[in-house]
C-alpha cells in the first residue's frame, strides 16, 4: 500500500526540490565559467552562451507552460520537465565540446522554462488564500536560498573536483523531486483551456528570447552594438505585435487582461523591480568581492551567504508575525525600504572594511527580501480566478524572471559606464563603479517601494486570516476581485 501524503506537503516538497535545483544552476554555473572557456580553450565572450542560452531558451518556453499545466494535468506535465531538466543536466556534465554543452543548455532551459509557472500553479491551487501566506514562504526558500548557495557550491565542485559536477550535482535532487512527486502527486486536470495559442506562443517565445538575448549580451558588447540592439528591436517589435494579438484571441497563452487585475498588477511591479534590485545585487557582491577585495570564488560566494539564512529567519517572522498584522502594502514598502537602506550602505564601504560589515548587509538584504517576496507571492494571485491561475503563475514567472536579467544588465552597464570593465577594478583599483552599480540597485529597490503603495490591503483581505485567538473572528472576509 502507498502511504498518504498531504498534497499540501506533497507539492510543496516537489516544488521547492525543483526550483532550488533550477535557481541554483544560474548562479552555479557562473562561478565555472572561466574553468570551462579554459577547458573548451575558448575565450570569456563565447563561453558566456553557456549562461545566455539557457535564460534564452527558458524566456522562449515559460510562456507554453500554463497552457500545458492546464491541458495534460500539473503532474504530468512537471514530471516531464522535471525528467528533461535531469536528463539536459547529465548531458551538460559530459559535453566535449561548447556547442555541444550550448545545445544541451538550451534543453535545459525547456525542462527549466516549465518548472516554475507549473509548479507555483499547483501550489496555489492546493492552498487555499487564507493559507497562501505559508505557501508563499514555501516560495520565498529556492528563490532567495539558491542564488546564495550557488556560488558557494560551485566554488567547492570547481576547486576539488571539476566544473562537470556543477550540472551533475542536479541528478540527485531532480531523481529524488521525481520518484516523489510520481509516488505522491495528485494527478488533476483543470477546466480545458481551448486551443493552443500558437501566434501567442511563436510571438511571446521569440519576443521574450529576443529580448533577454539582447539585455544578457548588451552589456558586454555595448550598448551600442549592432547585434544586441537589433535583437532587442525586434524582440521589442515582436512584443508589441503579441500585445495586438493576445487581446484579440479569446483564450490567450499570455493573458494580458490580468494586468486589469489591480492587485496582480501592483504584485507584478514589486516583483519585477524587487528582482532587478536583489538579484542585481547578488551579481555585483560576487564582482565586488572578487574583482574589488581580492577574494577567491569559494570566498566570495562563503561571504555572500549569510544572505540565505536571511532569508531563512526573515521568512518565518513574515509568515508568522508581519504579514497578518501589517497587510501586504506595508509589509512589502517597509521590506523594500530596508533592502534600499541595505543596499546603499554597501556603496559606502571601502577596501579597509571589514568584511564582517558586508556580510552583515547581506544577512540584512536576505531578511528584507523575504519581507517582499512572501507578502508579494501571497498576495498576487488573492482576486484570480482559480480557472486562470496557470497563465497568472506564466506571466508572474516571466516578469521575475526577465526581472532579474534586466537587473544584472542595468547594474553591469552602470559599473562600464563608471570607468571599468567588470573585473577591471582589480584588487588595487577604484572601487567607484561598484558603488555606483549599488546606489542604482538601492534606487531600483526605492521604486518598487513606491510601486508597493498602490497595493490595497483590502484586495488581499482573504490572505490575512486573524491571528486573534477569542475573539469570535476566524478570518477577514475575502474580498471581490479589483478590477480597474
Amino acid at each position: 500500500m502507498r502511504p498518504q501524503v498531504s498534497q499540501k506537503i506533497a507539492v510543496s516538497v516537489v516544488f521547492v526540490a525543483v526550483m532550488f535545483m533550477s535557481i541554483m544552476d544560474v548562479t552555479i554555473v557562473n562561478v565555472a565559467l572561466p574553468t570551462i572557456g579554459r577547458d573548451f580553450h575558448v575565450g570569456p565572450t563565447e563561453v558566456d552562451a553557456v549562461s545566455i542560452s539557457f535564460l534564452v531558451s527558458l524566456a522562449v518556453f515559460i510562456p507554453a507552460s500554463g497552457w500545458l499545466g492546464d491541458r495534460f494535468g500539473g503532474k504530468p506535465v512537471l514530471l516531464t520537465a522535471i525528467v528533461v531538466f535531469t536528463v539536459a543536466s547529465a548531458l551538460c556534465g559530459l559535453a566535449q565540446s561548447l556547442g555541444e554543452l550550448v545545445a544541451f543548455r538550451v534543453l535545459q532551459g525547456v525542462g527549466g522554462g516549465m518548472l516554475a509557472p507549473v509548479g507555483m500553479a499547483m501550489l496555489f491551487r492546493t492552498f487555499p488564500p487564507a493559507e497562501r501566506i505559508r505557501a508563499s514562504a514555501v516560495l520565498t526558500v529556492p528563490t532567495t536560498f539558491a542564488p546564495a548557495l550557488g556560488p558557494v557550491l560551485g566554488g567547492l565542485l570547481v576547486d576539488k573536483l571539476s566544473w562537470r559536477w556543477v550540472f551533475f550535482v542536479n541528478l540527485p535532487i531532480g531523481a529524488a523531486a521525481l520518484v516523489f512527486g510520481f509516488l505522491f502527486l495528485e494527478h488533476r486536470v483543470e477546466a480545458m483551456p481551448g486551443r493552443f495559442d500558437l501566434p501567442g506562443f511563436v510571438l511571446s517565445g521569440l519576443g521574450f528570447g529576443s529580448v533577454m538575448y539582447g539585455i544578457s549580451e548588451a552589456p558586454a558588447q555595448g550598448w551600442r552594438a549592432v547585434a544586441p540592439l537589433t535583437t532587442m528591436a525586434v524582440g521589442v517589435a515582436l512584443l508589441v505585435a503579441m500585445v495586438f494579438v493576445e487581446l484579440r484571441t479569446p483564450q490567450p497563452m499570455i493573458a494580458l487582461r490580468l494586468l486589469g487585475n489591480r492587485l496582480f498588477r501592483s504584485a507584478n511591479g514589486v516583483m519585477v523591480l524587487g528582482s532587478m534590485a536583489f538579484l542585481g545585487a547578488l551579481y555585483v557582491v560576487s564582482l565586488y568581492y572578487q574583482d574589488g577585495r581580492g577574494l577567491t570564488p569559494l570566498q566570495s560566494g562563503l561571504s555572500t551567504f549569510p544572505e540565505a539564512l536571511g532569508v531563512m529567519l526573515g521568512a518565518q517572522l513574515a509568515t508568522r508575525v508581519l504579514y497578518p498584522r501589517l497587510g501586504p502594502r506595508r509589509h512589502v514598502s517597509a521590506g523594500l525600504l530596508g533592502v534600499a537602506v541595505a543596499i546603499g550602505l554597501l556603496a559606502v564601504l571601502d577596501r579597509g572594511s571589514s568584511l564582517w560589515w558586508a556580510r552583515a548587509l547581506m544577512f540584512v538584504i536576505g531578511f528584507c527580501m523575504a519581507q517582499v517576496f512572501v507578502p508579494t507571492q501571497a498576495a498576487a494571485f488573492a482576486t484570480i480566478d482559480p480557472a486562470e491561475t496557470g497563465r497568472a503563475s506564466t506571466m508572474f514567472n516571466a516578469v521575475r524572471q526577465l526581472g532579474g536579467a534586466i537587473g544584472v544588465a542595468v547594474l553591469t552597464t552602470a559599473i562600464v559606464l563608471s570607468g571599468h570593465g567588470a573585473g577591471a577594478a582589480g584588487p588595487a583599483g577604484s572601487l567607484t563603479p561598484y558603488r555606483v552599480a549599488f546606489l542604482v540597485a538601492a534606487g531600483l529597490a526605492l521604486l518598487g517601494a513606491v510601486v508597493a503603495l498602490s497595493v490595497r490591503d483590502a484586495d488581499a483581505a482573504n490572505t490575512m486570516p486573524s491571528r486573534r485567538a477569542g475573539n469570535g473572528e476566524a478570518q477577514r472576509q475575502p474580498s471581490l476581485a479589483a478590477v480597474d
